[in-house]
């Protein structure tokens, strides 16, 4: 435990630097260093009366003296070698405290972590940074480390010091930046922060950039946490890693502490109580997977997590570190997917976090042209540091490795890409080519999704990227970025834009209806109506429909039933599944309470049984980044406003035909194309009496007959509800001269169309 010298002589400027709390090796001089002729032992503990050190196995008793600068104890043993042992420190008022020297310790982190970790590539650097509870030498402690290369002096302070930034100085690690220590003793729960002293002359206390865990806000320290866990999830992932083809995707998208609140005047329910109320509700509405918006830990409510402060702390807000372990593991008992929102692409410029770590530009580039996202006023990270890169890629094996998540929704990705991003002309810096892509960001891109690839193979990385960035699901060696999923924007936003208009007007702009399937194979897309859609003035999703009242519930009825008949995953914010009226912001909680309204509830069952179709449909996900797997009937009944597709597997039964109207006529007598000759079942209509319409226009089957149409040479006539979607299948081949034979037999048809508007009821 000795630091060995040939020679050991006190240097009293060395102390006098260590006094001043400027030092940043103590190690050099405190602890035991053994010398030719016997051992000294130094310590330094200010405002203490004495300090005597015991030799563990001997009891053998000596006296330290401090006779020069106050608070250094001093003492040489002479023909003595290194030996095991602990302080007895006196102080003034007579208190007596044992303590273990933590300069006794030899480093911890060794060379070929700091090689890795200055090359970008230590992906497991936050088992060595960051306040770990381990044993060495025999002594249980807490291993400290944490990156501040230009510092001064860095100190571990915490209410077990005093807050007092002289006692507990830290070893800075040549060629690294890293500064470590080893404090015996301390136990799970303890408080801490980093003291740094700065090239400049000022001090100021940072919550570690590794922590496992934080106070609960607004206090800001962070806490030392045991990460242990009994896992139970393990039969989850073995099914899941025997799915070869695709699967259905249906995610419900939380934020935790709005989703449920106690009744009790508690402010949140916690990790554990809200498992088991959110995976119940899930799995009997039939979602597949729920993403909660940024669970990490951050200072401001307003920000809803996306200014994050702790990258490696689950929000205190809800509880521990193994209390959002059982969260995972319990959703994944229940079969539901647990995705998770993270923020690489800022964090904020507030005194609690990363912001200028060391008290210089640090995570974020020198360039304030470089650094600063005006229009967030946060931080951009430097993704061309090669600490900073494993700093994040780090931080997401991290969440996936130790918490069990299925994956991870990279949030703003935009932001990252383009350096000009919601800057004015002239407050940016181009590229080394002139350009305005942040080639260091999609370089750091790549790497990320090919290190998770590598590790995690069943991990889904999605990217929400809103300016139409190609090939961002390509793999990396085909020259794409290497995500498995991407929001599909553009989608949202025309069918929105399409939603709102009057149904009158929606004729003039059929495309935004259509458009979508000219690229719906260009990337596998996730469609998604999340939380960006009830944020900012916009209400929620049902206030931007169109009409009175009832109109409203039909159009959105309408708008869920054609996103769940749309090629790709799928993803809707929790509340809109029931139409919640109000806009979202994070003091809001769900309000269940509109359930106690026929509409809202009858809402939520469409919605229930939607999602329950869609699981049971191979049609609706097998192929869903596969072109064979959708054909459209007609898309060019503008006029009308009425679409017909098929959905596909390799199966002819599986074969679904759709047909939506997105005005509010009825036709009595609507002929559409089909695939195959034979009696055609209604095994979904959106109108449907259940559902708050005025019921299937199809109740019996319809019997396909050889008369041309869309393209085929085989129809049907079916009633065609307003503002609705139906869905077909084939229940019974038939052959051509077997619809001719029929044709004779079946029922007199009524009139064909029926141009006035019918007025739904609710």
């Amino acid at each position: 435990m000795a630091n060995k010298k040939l020679v050991f002589a006190i240097n009293w400027t060395e102390v006098e630097t260590l006094a001043a709390g400027r030092h940043d090796n103590p190690h050099h001089i405190l602890g035991m260093h053994e010398t030719t002729d016997g051992v000294f032992i130094n310590a330094y503990f200010p405002g203490a009366k004495s300090v005597t050190a015991v030799c563990k196995n001997t009891k053998t008793r000596y006296k330290l003296i401090s006779d020069r600068v106050n608070g250094f104890f001093s003492v040489k043993v002479p023909d003595r070698q290194s030996f095991v042992y602990y302080f007895e420190v006196r102080f003034p008022d007579g208190k007596k405290r044992t303590v273990i020297d933590p300069y006794a310790f030899e480093p911890v982190i060794d060379p070929i972590d700091i090689s890795k970790f200055n090359d970008g590539i230590h992906y497991e650097i936050y088992e060595k940074l960051g306040a770990h509870p381990c044993m060495l030498d025999g002594v249980k402690g807490v291993l400290f480390a944490v990156w501040a290369p230009r510092a001064v002096r860095v100190s571990v302070v915490g209410n077990f010091n005093g807050w007092n930034g002289r006692v507990h100085m830290m070893r800075r690690i040549e060629y690294s930046g890293i500064f470590e220590l080893f404090i015996p003793g301390i136990a799970d729960g303890e408080i801490y922060k980093y003291e740094i002293q700065t090239r400049s002359g000022d001090t100021f206390m940072k919550p570690d950039p590794y922590a496992n865990y934080a106070e609960l806000r607004p206090a800001n320290a962070s806490r030392i946490a045991d990460l242990s866990y009994e896992w139970n999830d393990s039969a989850y992932f073995e099914k899941q890693a025997l799915v070869k083809n695709e699967m259905p995707m249906n995610i419900y998208e939380v934020h935790l502490g709005s989703f449920k609140r106690p009744k009790d005047g508690r402010e949140f329910f916690s990790y554990r109580e809200i498992a088991k109320e959110l995976a119940d509700y899930a799995a009997d509405m039939g979602y597949t997977h729920v993403e909660l918006m940024p669970i990490m830990e951050h200072e401001q409510d307003g920000t809803l997590g996306y200014q994050t402060t702790g990258f490696y702390a689950p929000t205190s807000r809800y509880g521990e570190p193994t209390d959002f372990m059982y969260f995972v593991d319990y959703m994944h008992s229940k079969g539901i997917g647990v995705i998770c929102d993270w923020v690489p692409s800022q964090f904020p410029m507030s005194e609690s976090g990363i912001a200028r770590y060391d008290g210089e530009p640090l995570y974020e580039p020198q360039d304030s042209r470089r650094s600063e996202n005006s229009r967030w006023g946060t931080y951009i990270f430097d993704y061309g540091r090669n600490e900073v890169k494993n700093y994040l890629i780090s931080n997401a094996v991290y969440w996936i490795g130790k918490y069990h998540l299925d994956g991870l929704r990279i949030d703003s990705v935009a932001s990252m890409l383009y350096l000009d991003y919601g800057k004015p002309y002239g407050c940016w810096i181009p590229n080394q080519y002139g350009g305005n892509e942040n080639l260091d960001a999609i370089g750091f891109l790549k790497e990320l999704n090919t290190v998770i690839k590598d590790r995690f193979p069943n991990c889904m990385m999605i990217v929400e990227e809103e300016s139409g960035w190609p090939m961002l699901t390509e793999e990396v060696d085909n020259g794409g970025m290497g995500f498995d999923y991407r929001f599909n924007m553009s989608w949202m936003k025309d069918l929105l834009s399409y939603m709102a208009l009057d149904p009158l007007y929606r004729k003039y702009e059929h495309k935004k209806l259509t458009n979508s399937l000219t690229n719906a194979y260009d990337e596998k897309y996730i469609l998604e109506f999340s939380h960006t859609e009830v944020v900012g003035g916009k209400g929620s999703i049902v206030d931007q429909m169109p009409g009175g009242y009832e109109e409203k519930f039909s159009n959105l009825r309408l708008l869920y039933g054609y996103m769940m008949m749309h090629p790709g995953k799928k993803l809707l914010f929790m509340g809109q599944e029931f139409a919640q009226f109000k806009e979202f912001n994070e003091a809001a909680e769900i309000d269940w309470n509109l359930l106690e309204f026929d509409a809202h509830t009858i809402l939520r069952d469409y919605v229930k049984a939607l999602n329950h179709l869609y699981k049971k449909e191979p049609a609706l996900y097998a192929l869903d980044n596969n072109a064979v797997g959708f054909e459209w009937m007609n898309a060019n009944a503008a006029n009308e406003s009425i679409v017909s597709f098929l959905r596909k597997t390799a199966k002819k039964e599986d074969t679904l035909l759709i047909v939506c109207n997105f005005t509010p006529v009825l036709y009595d007598k609507y002929k559409v194309g089909v695939p195959f000759a034979g009696s055609y079942k209604e095994i979904f209509c959106s109108d449907n009496v259940k559902f708050g319409g005025d019921g299937s226009k199809n109740s019996v089957m319809r019997t396909s007959k050889r008369s041309s149409c869309d393209g085929r040479s085989n129809s049907i006539t079916i009633g065609l509800a307003p503002l609705s979607m139906s869905i077909f299948k084939l229940a019974k081949s038939g052959t051509e001269s077997n619809s001719k034979k029929k044709k004779t037999t079946k029922p007199t048809e009524k009139k064909e169309v029926n141009t006035e508007s019918k007025k739904k009821k609710n």
